[in-house]
């Protein structure tokens, strides 16, 4: 019998859960899924699971966490980025093959040598971005390769966003995935290359000078993720001319926040203590110290909405940075009610010469969640980790060593199960 370990029962988890109960049943494997919250893990589990179980765990429990890694085949980490390490260590010395969906650092990638002499994978960057895009855009990179054609641009969009049916607010978004993350967005700029010009963007404006593109009839805007240039030598594309990673939101968004930066809504860089003070006060407080609100009736009507006249929302007691507050108001204002439907936009567009003639190509994918538990953000995060884990353990995936899947032997196999399961990518061009 295979045993597949999952560590983490979060909201990005749901569907990967589901999918694993799913080769329990059909394949008689056994399931263990672990968390801080043990009560998560049996409601997601359910009851009459058989060949499951829940498992309560401090992950920094040295002893218990290698007992349970010890007793898994293949291990998949749903955990913050920075336990992924602890994780790592054990299932190199017990030699358990390792998914992520989270970056491969340079911590994991050190393991590279050591777990190719083991024979294990520990295949990092599989779910959705990281993951999904890089093997829907390598699987065109090598065909177009294949075909003789020199590629000369390459940009790809990806978003989390809110679908049609269920936006019903300023912002335009409801939050389906780790709510931070929102608040310090951009954070670290952007920089990419633009006609063979590296364009190096700060903070302060990754925001303010949106591009629209347009993907089934919708448009959508976009904003420079962190450093394109690192995935240049990865993609092979060297001499490609244009090369860069976005985030997608609809245009409201975009120009909402890019006043809330202005603003100083965002600041992490003091915590102050709070006591009997309602949402209302702070926020009014503060856009007062940055000299008041812009002249923008969207913008008022978008803060309005996040609680600028909120007095009866006070905030819990406690030390909190002004991006505290920020996600605070989030996460009670744009959360997604129980019958909500979140959206999964990717784009990819491509510039080519092929026999002396320019070519475009567009590679678009829209998945819709199904509520507020099964999102399109868990399905496209999770079902790609869950695939893995199946083709590894069939023998179908044969690869050691640490990788990230924009290989063929990974990401053929998994872009057609995915495509199986309603994910897949509609292309059009000239």
């Amino acid at each position: 019998m295979k045993t597949i370990l999952l560590f983490g029962a979060g909201k990005s988890a749901t569907v990967l859960i589901d999918y694993l109960l799913s080769l329990s049943a059909g394949k008689g494997w056994k399931i263990m899924v672990a968390d801080a919250d043990k009560q998560r893990v049996e409601e997601k589990l359910g009851t009459n699971t058989p060949n499951t179980e829940a498992i309560g765990i401090d992950i920094t429990d040295t002893d218990k966490r290698g007992d349970l890694i010890s007793r898994a085949d293949l291990v998949i980490s749903m955990m913050p980025p920075t336990l992924h390490l602890l994780i790592a260590q054990d299932c190199l010395k017990m030699k358990k093959h390792l998914l992520t969906a989270s970056y491969a650092d340079d911590s994991i990638k050190a393991m590279n040598k050591e777990a190719k002499e083991k024979g294990i994978l520990m295949l990092c960057e599989m779910g959705l971005d990281p993951g999904i895009d890089h093997m829907s855009a390598m699987h065109i990179i090598h065909r177009l390769q294949q075909q003789g054609a020199t590629i000369t641009s390459f940009k790809s969009h990806c978003g989390g966003l809110v679908a049609p049916e269920s936006d019903n607010n300023p912002w335009h978004y409801k939050i389906s995935w780790n709510p931070r993350n929102v608040v310090t967005a951009g954070k670290s700029g952007a920089i990419y290359r633009e006609h063979n010009q590296i364009i190096e963007i700060p903070y302060e404006k990754v925001f303010s000078n949106p591009v629209v593109v347009e993907v089934e009839g919708v448009t959508y805007s976009y904003y420079a993720n962190r450093n394109s240039l690192s995935y240049i030598p990865l993609y092979g594309l060297e001499n490609v001319q244009t090369f860069v990673r976005t985030t997608l939101r609809y245009p409201d968004y975009m120009s909402g926040w890019n006043n809330i930066i202005k603003l100083g809504l965002t600041d992490e860089s003091e915590k102050v203590h709070i006591k009997n003070d309602s949402l209302a006060n702070f926020l009014n407080r503060k856009i007062e110290e940055a000299g008041g609100m812009p002249d923008d009736n969207l913008f008022l009507t978008q803060m309005n909405y996040l609680g600028l006249n909120d007095n009866a929302t006070l905030l819990p007691e406690g030390n909190y940075s002004t991006a505290d507050v920020l996600q605070f108001a989030l996460e009670k204002k744009l959360v997604l009610s129980r019958d909500d439907k979140d959206m999964i936009v990717m784009l990819h567009e491509f510039g080519y010469v092929i026999n002396g003639q320019q070519h475009t190509l567009q590679s678009s994918l829209v998945v819709k969640g199904k509520d507020s538990l099964r999102t399109a953000m868990a399905k496209t995060v999770g079902l790609p980790l869950g695939i893995a884990a199946k083709l590894i353990l069939e023998g179908v995936i044969k690869i050691s060593g640490v990788h990230v899947p924009i290989l063929p032997e990974i990401y053929n196999p998994v872009l057609n199960e995915l495509s199986a399961n309603g994910i897949s990518f509609n292309e059009k061009g000239n």
